[in-house]
Parts: C-alpha cells; structure tokens; sequence
C-alpha cells in the first residue's frame, strides 16, 4: 500500500518521497512543496488546521513559488488580498523591516511622491503598509519594487503567516544580543588585565588589543548589523535617524580603535570594550520595543478561526462534508450538538439551545427552532438542526466583526514616543557638534587630539539612553504588571492610559461574572423548600444544559448538599430548548420554560406568572418546577454582579473619570445594574457590530476612550478604543484585540493600570529629562578637549545605567505597602 503524504494526504509517487522533521517526529511528504507548508504551519503554532480537515477529503500540493514580483499584478493573485478589483485598488502590505518612526516617514512620502499611488499610510505597531493605487497608472510590482529600493523588503499581508515572520525577526535579533552579550563579558576580562598593569608592557597591550579587535569586528558585523543596515537606508533616502547616529559612533569608536591598535607606538586608548557594551545596551532596548508587539498583531485571524472551515451538506437524502467556501445561498447544512454554526442562515428543521455569547456577549442560551437565525461561531448545543445558507465567511456577522477590528487597527496613528521626535534633531546636532569640534582642533590642537575630541563628542552623545528611556520604563512595568495579573501586551499603552477621560464598560461577563445564579424563589402553599430543591438538583444534575449546572451548583451551595446526596433518577430524559423530565421517589417532576409545560398540560397559577414576567425585565430567567402534573414553584436565576465593581466604578468617578455602560440587553435590565453600582450613564440595546461604532462616536467628540470587554463582540470596540482592555476570562479573540488583559479577573485592576500608567509616563520623562541633562553637562567638555574618549567611554554609560535603575524602581509599585498607600484614600472616602 502506497505511503500517504502527511500533509495532502495523497499517495507517494515512488522515488519521489521527501522526509522532515516536524515537532521531533519525522513525517513522509509527497514533494518538497508540502514539505515546507507543514513546516511553516507548525512553526506558527496552527496544526489545528489538520484537525479541521474533514477525513478522507484530500488536499491539494502546493504549486512551486513564484519568484518573479510581477507575478502579484495578476488579477487572480491580487483577488486573494484585494476586495474590489476594479481601477482603484487596496491592498494590506507587511515588511519586517520597519522599525521606527522614521521607517513610517520614509515610506509614506516616498509613496506619496508616486505617480498612481492615491494613498499610502503605515501602521508602525502591525508593520503594515496600507496601499490605495490607480492600477491603470501604475502596477503593483512597481509599488513593492519602490519600496523594496527603498530598504523594505514588502509582501501582500497574509495574517496565517505573519506569526511565523514576527517569532523569526524576533528570534534573530535574540541572537544578536546573545553574541553581543557574551562577546562582551569576554572582553570585560581582557580590560581588566590591561587596566591592572598589563598595558605599561607594550607586547601585553598589543596582543590584548588584537584580541578585542577580532572579537569586537565579529559583534560588529552580527550584532550591530541592525543598525548599519538601518543607517545605511537612512543615508540612501536622505533622512537622518536613530541608526546614523548610532552608527557613526560605533564606526568611529571602531576605527579610531583599530588605528591606535596598527600603530602601537603611538599615545592612545581602545575602545572596543566600550563599542561591545553600548551595542548589547542598545540590543536590549530593541528586543524589548519588538517583544511588546508580537502577540497582538493577528486578532482578525483568531475570529476567522471561531468560524469552521467545513460544514455537512444535506443533498439528496444524505449529507456528506464539503469546504465553507463552496457553499452556495439556500443550501442546506446540518449542524450537530456540539458543534459550532459555520455559516449565518435560518433553521429549517429541528430545535435546539444555542449559545451564543461568544457573539452577544449575552450568557443566556437561547432556543432555536423553524424560522430562527443562526451565526456563524455560535455552539449548538442540545439538538441537530437543519440550516438553510444565507451568508458565508466575509458576508457573515462574524465576518464583519473581523472586518471592523482590521479596519480599527489601521486607524490608529503610528507610534510617535517622545524619542522618536527629538531623534533628528539630536542626530543633526551630534554630528554638526563633532565635526565642529574635529575642525577646531585640527587647526588649534593637530589631527590626533582632533580625532579624539570628535571621537569624544560622538561617544559621549550616543543616543542608547534616549533609546532605552521608553522601552526600559515600559519593560520594567509590564513585567511587574503581568506578575500581578495584569498583561500589558502593547507597551504604548502606558502613554496614554493616564490620560482616558471616558470608561466604557461591556456588562456581561466584565461587570457581572458571566455565569447565571439562583437568586429567588417563589412557592405554592405547603411546598418543602430544601426537599423539592435536592429533587430539583438530583434531575438537573444529569442534564449537560449550562442552566442546569448553575441551578445544581447554586442548590449545593445554599444547603451544603454533595453529590452523594442527589437522588435516585428514573426515566430522565432532556428535552432541548424546553426542560428536562425525571422520576424521584416514584413522582415525575417537569422542570424547564412556561411554554412547555403549558404544552404538558400543565396550570401556571396567575399570581407567579405575573411574577415572573416582572423578573424578566430584571435579566432573571424564570424555570418552572412542577411535581405530578401540578406547579409547586418557579426559580429565578440571574447574571451575578462582580463584588468588586461598584468600588471600581466609585474609584473612577471620584477621579473625575466618565463611566459608562454599553450592553446589548434592554434598557430596563442596563439601568438595573447601573443603579446596582452607584449609577453611571447607559447605552443600552446595542448591536455587536454597533459597539464600535460608539467607541467612535465618542472619540468624534473629542474624547480619550478606554473599554473594557470580554466578548467577540467587543473585539472591535476593544481595537477602536485608545486603550482596550480585556478579562482573561474572556475568549480569546476579545484578549487579542485588547491592549491589555486583567488575568486574575478582578477588574479593581482597572484602576491599578490607570495608576500603573501614570507612574510609568512620569518615569518615561524623568529619563528622557536626565538623558538631555546629562548631555547638556558632558557635551560641552568633551568639545572643550577635557573629556577624552577614554572618560566619554566611561561616563557615557552611566546615563544608561541612570535610565535602567530609574525604571527599575518602576518595580516597588506593587509592594504591600505601596497597594495600601493607593487604597487608603478610597477608604477615606467611604
């Protein structure tokens, strides 16, 4: 029997049989093709794909890559990453290459100075270049040869790829700290000898200097490259940024080192420990800036993986696994118990619980029967229905949630920090301060103390302290965050979280816990409360119904009862959508909806339906309970209210904070659990797809807007906000989508962040502040000739080390005593 590819699944023609390794294990593959696919599949963390292939359907190869760059001007390939093919066309490029905000400029004029390119904007946080072009005047190969002369090596933006590309950049640069970082400590040894005696002997100090020379031209050449590729695009555009500045000084440390190596009869220091030092230094900050970006980049992906790929169509009798794609509008799907609805249409047979709160954000399951609408992502749960196709993939609600977060990423303004805008000017004036102190001393001093003070000048103002005064702040407080359960996954985030002026907060599952709760109970006359409800919870507890699991856990916590207290149960039987039934004691109890027991035969006595019609306006779900034909009760379960979000919400009120209240329920429900929590303003009976657009609206005012969710409805709103912030209780895509994510689910955390960011920005400008003072001390000396490079060398760390031990202090934030500090006032108040 002929060996089957791991990949396609296809037969392996003889001879041609291609064998790697995948996770340890090593795999058979039909062509080199399929090969590279599951490996690029596995490295980004997507082997679910494998399991979403429906057996026995067979994939095909795929075909050899296209070199040629003119190969994205066909319409066919285009179609894969642009919606209208018609004359003006849009499409999403990526490029690792940009790094900084400089990156952005360049590009965006270069761009704009094209003929045929109508618009062209760079969101620095994704890496992505969003393109508008006239396809009549100028073709997409030109675009992306432009910007591959320009340094930026562009690509159609393909999100089930991006992963894989993020975890490599940011594994290669991981390595080039690593060298730099144990080159250096290899050379530490070599200055110390010589500074302990070993240079007064001329042939010592030669052999340690061409030592330090060859390990130092080797971290050169790994681990600064980096930044001589950055300057050298940057001298090629004509812009001056971090890179030049960084590079001259490294280059001129460099050479000015191996000259006094080449010529040891000459007075004169080395200074390749120091060039080693400042490159780890500055590696550091860069490895931190990209970690704090590479998670959050593909929340559209993760909604598009909610939405099933296959789906079972009815045809002919039978029904047999097809692709989603291939679907057509008014066919017919069955969709199981268990499984999750791939397409938006209506159900045309059966009846069903369906649970849709990873759409509404709403924990009640809701009863589906002939007639109802259905979503794609949503969970069947108890009941096989029959769906006719309405809509498929993009057309579908799930689909245009997707599209809202991408066009909400796009939307925000490339990263601007406070270093990025004096960088140029620092740059500039570096430079023209160093040739102005070479030319003096040239003519006043002679060419060696000329190229020393220059040397001085240009090592003395090595921009690493203004390159690590964000960075080190933003490392520092997102690792003592996440320790105490807050994930801060875009650092940035911390700029502008002190300055939210509007809290906007989802209600199900961010104020209230998600999870439904018996609450009350109303009985006929003479009924034995404790006895009825362990029969009650005996029944339930044999149903799979989330209802059933809160009413059996609320029964076992109000009377202290155990499994092994639940009784014998006859006959039990789960009608979906409507209750259950079982025997106890030789008595049949009825428990589920009004409308099934009335359709049992069964008499609602008045006075408890009029009671349970005004609890629905209260968001509590009503279960009847009758015991041989006859009602002995009805349950009340509702959406508990988290302890903690009353203070939270006084917390922000009294810091003069908005706080609003977005949620998709009735406005009679919203303003009950307003009022619950000490009042705040409500925007009730909200759409999904709407949410984002009153993240808008508000921001139109002139509003900073934070949000806090926890649903796939709120992934949008999340993205759109200035500041989204998710609970790890959450779903996935809402964690994604968000800035930040409260891991421990106490959302007081709000205000802890608030306090956080304030704390980090005040850091942020005590080491730029210190950065330019030192500069302003030291710069002067170095062109007056009193520091030599040596000193320069020397000194010059030390306004990193001033920004590494500020933001380290960042650190005593979350002490006992420093918590206990921040509560105080609030319980002052109360």
């Amino acid at each position: 029997m002929a060996q089957q590819c791991f990949h396609c699944g296809q037969a392996i023609p003889q001879g041609e049989l291609v064998l790697r390794p995948i996770q340890g294990e090593e795999r058979a593959f039909c062509c080199h093709g399929c090969a590279s696919v599951c490996e690029v599949i596995y490295e980004a963390g997507m082997q679910s794909f494998y399991q979403r292939t429906p057996d026995g359907e067979l994939l095909s190869p795929p075909p050899p890559p296209n070199k040629d760059i003119e190969f994205y001007d066909h319409d066919e390939v285009q179609s894969q990453y642009v919606g209208d093919l018609g004359d003006r066309r849009e499409i999403t490029l990526m490029s690792e290459a940009i790094h900084c905000a400089a990156c952005v400029w360049l590009i965006e004029h270069t761009m704009a100075k094209m003929d045929g390119v109508l618009l062209a904007t760079v969101n620095f946080t994704n890496k992505q270049i969003k393109v508008r072009w006239d396809n009549q005047r100028v073709k997409l190969s030109d675009i992306i040869k432009k910007l591959n002369s320009i340094g930026y090596d562009a690509t159609p933006y393909d999100p089930s790829a991006s992963e894989a590309a993020y975890r490599k950049a940011n594994r290669e640069l991981l390595y080039r700290l690593g060298f730099a970082g144990f080159t250096m400590m290899n050379v530490m040894w070599f200055s110390v000898a010589l500074y302990s005696g070993a240079a007064d002997d001329l042939e010592y100090r030669n052999y340690f200097h061409w030592l330090e020379f060859i390990i130092a031209t080797a971290t050169l050449a790994y681990s600064g490259q980096p930044f001589l590729k950055g300057a050298w695009t940057s001298i090629k555009s004509r812009s001056v940024g971090m890179d030049v500045s960084i590079s001259l000084g490294m280059l001129t440390t460099y050479f000015y080192s191996l000259w006094v190596t080449m010529h040891p009869e000459n007075v004169g220091e080395v200074y390749f420990d120091t060039l080693i030092d400042f490159m780890f230094l500055l590696l550091i900050g860069r490895y931190l800036e990209a970690i704090s970006k590479n998670k959050a980049i593909d929340a559209s992906r993760r909604l598009m993986d909610l939405q099933p790929k296959v789906a079972r169509l009815w045809e002919n009798g039978e029904s047999r696994i097809v692709p989603v794609r291939t679907l057509l509008k008014g066919a017919t799907i069955l969709v199981k118990p268990g499984d999750q609805f791939p397409v938006d249409g209506h159900v045309v047979d059966g009846e069903s619980m369906v649970n849709e709160a990873m759409l509404s954000g709403e924990s009640r399951e809701i009863p589906k029967s002939k007639g109802d609408a259905v979503s794609a992502g949503t969970l069947n749960i108890d009941g096989t229905l029959s769906v006719a196709v309405d809509s498929i993939l993009q057309d579908t609600k799930l689909g245009r949630i997707v599209h809202l977060v991408e066009e909400a990423q796009g939307s925000k303004a490339p990263i601007q920090c406070t270093a990025d805008k004096i960088m140029p000017w620092f740059v500039s004036t570096t430079i023209t301060l160093a040739a102005m102190s070479f030319v003096y001393w040239y003519f006043n001093a002679g060419i060696e103390f000329a190229i020393m003070t220059g040397t001085a000048v240009l090592i003395i103002t090595c921009p690493c302290a203004f390159g690590l005064a964000t960075p080190m702040a933003i490392a520092v407080a997102s690792g003592v965050s996440a320790r105490n359960g807050i994930l801060i996954k875009n650092g940035t985030v911390l700029e502008t979280l002190h300055q939210i002026e509007h809290f906007v907060f989802d209600k199900t599952g961010t104020l209230t816990k998600g999870q439904m709760k018996l609450v009350d109970a109303l009985w006929e006359a003479e009924v034995d409360e404790k006895r009825l409800l362990q029969q009650v919870a005996s029944v339930e507890f044999r149903s799979e119904h989330s209802l059933a699991h809160a009413l059996t856990e609320s029964v076992k916590q109000r009377y202290g009862f155990g499994s092994r207290d639940w009784l014998e149960v006859e006959s039990f039987k789960a009608h979906p959508g409507k209750g259950v039934y079982g025997v106890v004691n030789a008595v049949a109890l009825q428990i589920g909806t009004a409308k099934w027991l009335q359709s049992e035969g069964v008499a609602l006595p008045p006075a408890l339906q009029d009671a349970a019609e005004q609890r629905a306006y209260q968001a509590q779900t009503a279960v009847w309970v009758a015991k041989a034909g006859q009602v002995q009760g009805v349950l009340f379960l509702e959406d508990e209210i988290r302890p903690e979000a009353a203070e939270l919400v006084a917390r922000l009120k009294a810091q003069g904070k908005r706080v609003t209240l977005l949620s998709g329920d009735c406005k009679v429900v919203a303003d009950s659990v307003a009022e619950k929590l000490g009042g705040m303003h409500v925007i009730a009976e909200v759409l999904p797809e709407d949410k984002n657009q009153v993240i808008r609206d508000l921001q139109a005012e002139g509003q900073k807007v934070a949000m806090i969710g926890d649903g796939v409805n709120d992934a949008p709103a999340l993205v759109r906000a200035d500041v989204g912030i998710a609970l790890g209780s959450g779903t996935d895509v809402s964690m994604d989508s968000a800035d930040i994510v409260l891991m421990g689910n106490d959302i007081l955390a709000v205000d802890t962040a608030v306090a956080l960011s304030a704390r980090t920005l005040k850091t942020i400008k005590q080491n730029i502040a210190s950065s330019i003072t030192y500069n302003l001390i030291m710069v002067p000396l170095a062109m007056s000739g009193v520091l030599t490079p040596l000193i320069a060398a020397i000194t010059m760390p030390l306004s990193s080390l001033v920004v590494i031990g500020n933001a380290a202090r960042i650190r005593s934030f979350f002490t006992p005593k420093a918590i206990a500090a921040r509560r105080r006032p609030q319980q002052g108040e109360h």
